[in-house]
């Protein structure tokens, strides 16, 4: 069995063998009350870590593109206020200094596993980094883009299934159970899933996200809004509180 060095940051253990981890938040900062009232949420259900998306890599370019720097500065303020961590999406290399600033887990997106360049520069950093696979990409390119970061000397690397592209579209992406099993058998990486972008439906994220824990996985990523309906992007996958209570329960 593989033994993993757990990922500690700022004191606190945040993915070890013996956890099973949370994240969670809504798909996009959207403005400050949604923000405060997730995150309120979430502290009395003893989750630690708050996402949110800031700068949104969409494929139509009419979607909702998140609010950018002043999404950061929100995430930042409401994560501190109710002592949880912030997590977030970094979409260049342009943006890693100011992101490092203020945010302190850093996502690289599907559209993003491929940028080498960017990889590189996460190595130089000691913030964890959660890797999202590809939507086309192969366990042996995902695996080797974790190893651009690795090479530059951060360990602290989680890699996250989030679905893949194939023939199927009846669920929004094929989620690869099986390769996140692979990974945890076979490689010495943090491994998570988020059934949420995985699935694109809500009412199969909850048992997405026990089939993660059932299989030994170190935790799950989960979109959540005190009102999915009237959401800017993703509402159609985000977990409203009731059914997030739910989700916990399990």
């Amino acid at each position: 069995m593989i033994k993993r060095t757990p990922i500690i940051h700022k004191d606190q253990i945040l993915f070890s063998d013996s956890s099973f981890t949370i994240i969670a938040g809504p798909c996009a900062v959207e403005d400050e009350d949604s923000l405060r009232k997730t995150a309120n949420f979430l502290s009395e259900n003893g989750i630690k870590m708050l996402r949110g998306g800031v700068n949104k890599l969409r494929t139509s370019p009419y979607a909702f593109q998140g609010l950018g720097r002043e999404a950061v500065y929100l995430l930042s303020k409401v994560a501190k206020e109710y002592n949880l961590l912030s997590v977030a999406e970094i979409t260049s290399e342009s943006e890693i200094d100011f992101l490092t600033e203020y945010i302190d887990i850093l996502v690289v997106g599907t559209r993003n596993m491929f940028n080498y360049r960017l990889l590189k520069e996460l190595g130089k950093l000691r913030k964890p980094i959660i890797l999202k696979r590809g939507m086309s990409a192969t366990i042996q390119e995902w695996t080797y883009a974790a190893e651009y970061i690795l090479l530059q000397g951060n360990e602290n690397i989680i890699l996250c299934e989030r679905g893949i592209r194939t023939f199927e579209d009846t669920t929004r992406y094929t989620f690869d159970l099986a390769a996140a099993v692979y990974v945890l058998q076979n490689f010495p990486y943090y491994i998570i899933t988020d059934p949420s972008h995985g699935t694109g439906i809500r009412s199969l994220v909850l048992p997405m996200a026990e089939a993660s824990r059932a299989v030994s996985l170190h935790g799950v990523m989960i979109e959540i809004h005190p009102n999915p309906e009237i959401s800017k992007c993703d509402a159609e996958q985000m977990l409203n509180f009731n059914d997030f209570v739910k989700l916990l329960s399990k």
